[in-house]
Order: C-alpha cells, then structure tokens, then sequence
C-alpha cells in the first residue's frame, strides 16, 4: 500500500484476442452426499455479496426478507402451496445450492427438485406490529450456504383477513427484481387456477443460460476490455470527495481524528447492527414524478440520483463535484429479466455540475452520466473498488460515496387488466439486522396505491432517525421544487433548499 494521498499510474488495458470458451469450461464435477453435479463458479454480482460476508462475518447479511399479503378471506392455502412449488419448479435460482471445497473455492449447483414443506403460520390474533416483528426476527437467521436451501417460505395469516407470503432469500441467489418477479408469478398463477379470465403467468428464462453468459463475458471478452478501458478512464480524473448526507459531516471529523486536513476520503461502515426506516410518499405526489418523469423523458431514477446529489452538495458546501453509489440492476434483455438470479453491481455515479446550470439541464447530465454507466455496468465492480483505492492511495473500507441509492419500478401486484376481484394489497421488507454502510436508500413503488416509498436501511448506532427524516424532507423539497419549476438553476435549488 502507497503512503496516503500517493497517485499510482493508471494501466491501460489492452484487447486480446480470445477464443469462443465452450460452456463445458466453466461446469465441474462436485460430490454432494454421494452424487455428482455440475457445479459453476459465482459471478461478478455474487462475489459481491460474498465479499461483504467475509468483511463483516454476519452470514445474515445476505439474507433478503419480503411479505406481501392480500386482502381476501377465502384465499386457498393449498392452491396457494401449488403455486408455490410450480414457483420453484420454474424458476431455477430458488433450487440453488453453493458447495466451498476445502481449497476455499465456491460452486453454485442446481437440485432438480424442491420439495420441502411450507408452512403456514397464523397472526391472526396477533397484534400486526408483532406479527412483522416476529418475521423480522425470522430473516436475521442465516441460511445454510453449505449445501442449504436458499430460500423459506411460509404461508401467512394476518389481522383483518390480510393472508399472503412471507419470503426469506439469499441475496446470493436473487435480487428485489428475481424475487419481484417471483412473486408475482406465483400470485398471477394463483389467480389463474381461481378466478376465471386470467391469464397464467408466462414462463421465466433459463437461470444457467444467463450464468453462462456471465461467466463468458469474465474470460477476458471484447465487451469486458472494453469495459474495463472505460473505467480506467474515470480514474484519471482528480481524486473525488466524500460528501455528507446530513448535516454532520463525517469527513471533517475523521480528518480532525487523523490530523489529516488532506483527506478526501472516510470510512462508511461503522457498527453493523442496523434498522430500516420507511417513508411513504403519498399517491398524488408520486403520480406528479412519474407524470414528470414521462413528459421530459427522465427515468424517476434520474429525478431520485439528482435529488440525492444536489441534498449531497448541500451538506457539503455547495461543492458542485458529487459522487455517490448507484445500484445497478443489469437487465437489458429478456433473458436478463425474465432469468432471476442475483445481478446487482454497484458503481460510483460523479457529476460535476456548475451552479448556472438550470435543473433541468442538470438532469440531462445526470442521465447522460448514469447511461454511460449502465453501458458499462458489468464490469466487476468488487475489481474496479480494489483500482480504486489503488490509485487513489486510500485504505480498504474507505469511499467517497456517502449513500446507495436502488430505486425498484417493479411491484408486485402488476396484475391491473385481469379479471380478478378488486382487492387491498400489503407488502413489507423486513431488516436481517446488519448493514455494511452507514446508509442505504431503496425507493419503490408500493402495490397498494402506486404511492413511492423511501426505504433507508441504516447503522443504528451510527446515524439517527433525525438525519434520516431530514434526508427524506431535503430530498422531496428538491424533487417537487425541480419538477415545479425545471428553469431553476441549481445554485438558486442550494440557497432555497
């Protein structure tokens, strides 16, 4: 490791020629109990995952909680339970198994049935505050990733006829869209089998096929070295700085700690035990985003990273160079889409916008920066962390990115134009307890009236709900001033805001 503050020299990276790898490359023999399976290695987007279980040895954190219930007193628990298991049958990321060898490698294999019992449990004469405390409880018990089952389900009851699934994932095997569309699989076929004129769900992709893909892009192809030269380009631009999501500002105090007025970078995890906290935004606000976001042709995204990054800028001085984390779901075709799986990378959007720019040219550059990151988005961005701080000369476990922002436009009551009963829907994601940042902001679309909800996923003991609630006020007071009036400049947004 260079002495801190130390520039290293950017490598260019040169193509090479490759052959096609035939897909027998990648699969090896493993024994479980006694039979032999294909096994494959892990992805770019799982070691991801992985990394940070080693960082921080909570198995838990992988573990991924979702509830989603309906309102309806005559729900089949054993239709249900069919559906359920067609679920699995169909989509082969839910029969996942890993297998670590004794030389510390990891495998992925598939088991070609899944059979285990589902349970119901039912809150019906619970107070549902404990009945969601209680699942809570359930998603921070690890799963087994030796040979385990990746996933559990069990069928819920809840007060006021509310009956649904309860849903445990490793996040090693699906991400929010796979189980998204899992859900909703398993809820248009429930319907289907119940209710006449609607139609069964269609039928997902292949996992393996979109695995093997994976793993070919990984052998040096064209597309990963080109790929790799565009983010070697984003290292020759100065070193960034950390900027605060609140009015503390973490950086200056981890320079007085150090007595080092020089840094530019801190540390974003701190205790791991964490909370998620939920803002919902209500239904004729977020109609106005989503309208807003049409009508100018901007993702909500967009609207969502320029709203982070100007409260960001706020906090930090009015510095106009911010850099945050964007998480990146990398499904641009239907076998992406349509396949499950895990396939989540993570990388820093940087924009630099001059105070005269108006809002809505600022968009405009934040849309342009942030599709030049998904052109380049399956890059292994656990590598590209390592050339980070490479060259930068800052220590492991140190960024520049206070925040990361997932934003989900997939829900999982998409199901308007069938002919089925109207019907209230409820879901709820619950914490496994542990974060690896100090905060995280998951917005999403709630099924129940398409209302937007502010998901932040935080380190208890080190931010407070207050930074949170002000995070939330900051943001939407820059997104409807922006949307109000798109003239605004963004140094008149800093002064108003």
């Amino acid at each position: 490791m260079k002495e801190q503050g130390t520039k290293s020299k950017v490598a260019e990276p040169t193509a090479k020629k490759t052959k096609t790898v035939d897909t027998t490359d990648f699969r090896q023999e493993i024994s479980i109990n006694g039979a032999v399976v294909q096994g494959y290695p892990l992805t770019a987007a799982q070691r991801i995952h992985l990394y940070t279980v080693y960082g921080c040895k909570r198995e838990e954190l992988l573990n991924i909680g979702i509830g989603f219930y309906i309102q309806y007193d005559k729900v089949n628990f054993d239709v249900l339970k069919e559906c359920i298991y067609d679920g699995y049958q169909k989509f082969e990321c839910m029969r996942l198994r890993f297998h670590t060898d004794e030389n510390g490698q990891t495998l992925q294999y598939l088991v070609p049935t899944e059979d285990r019992e589902i349970k119901v449990f039912d809150f019906s004469n619970w107070r549902e505050e404990d009945a969601h405390e209680e699942m809570t409880r359930w998603t921070k018990i690890p799963l087994n990733r030796q040979g385990g089952p990746m996933n559990e389900i069990v069928l819920i009851r809840l007060p006021d006829y509310y009956n649904g699934i309860y849903m445990k994932v490793n996040h090693l095997t699906m991400d929010s869209q796979a189980i998204m569309h899992f859900c909703s699989y398993v809820l248009q076929l429930y319907c289907s089998k119940e209710f006449e004129g609607v139609e069964p769900p269609t039928l997902p992709k292949r996992y393996i096929d979109q695995l093997l893909v994976d793993l070919k892009y990984e052998q040096n192809s064209p597309a990963m070295m080109k790929d790799q030269a565009y983010w070697y380009e984003q290292l020759k631009q100065p070193e960034p700085t950390y900027s605060s999501f609140s009015a503390r500002n973490r950086l200056e105090e981890f320079r007085a700690a150090t007595n080092d007025p020089n840094l530019k970078a801190t540390y974003i995890i701190g205790d791991l035990e964490a909370a998620i906290k939920v803002y919902d935004l209500e239904e004729e606000p977020s109609r106005r985003i989503v309208q807003f976001s049409k009508e100018n042709h901007i993702p909500v995204a967009v609207i969502l990273l320029m709203a982070l990054r100007t409260v960001f800028s706020k906090f930090s001085g009015n510095n106009p160079d911010v850099v945050l984390k964007n998480a990146v779901a990398r499904r641009g075709t239907l076998l992406e889409t349509k396949s499950g799986g895990t396939r989540i990378h993570f990388f820093p959007l940087r924009t630099n916008i001059p105070p005269e720019t108006t809002f809505m040219d600022a968009l405009k550059i934040v849309y342009a920066k942030e599709n030049e990151l998904l052109r380049h988005a399956n890059y292994d961005a656990i590598r590209y962390m390592g050339e980070v701080v490479e060259h930068y000369g800052i220590k492991p476990g140190m960024s520049y990115e206070p925040t990361t922002l997932t934003y989900q436009p997939v829900n999982a009551a998409n199901l308007k134009g069938h002919n089925i009963p109207e019907m209230n829907f409820k879901s709820k994601w619950y914490s496994n307890g542990v974060a690896m940042q100090h905060i995280y902001v998951t917005v999403m679309h709630r099924p129940t009236d398409d209302g937007m909800s502010f998901n932040f996923e935080y380190e208890k003991k080190e931010v407070t709900e207050e930074e949170l609630e002000k995070l939330y006020y900051y943001i939407c007071r820059t997104i409807f001033k922006g949307i109000e009036d798109p003239s605004i400049t963004v140094g008149e947004l800093l002064d108003w805001i």
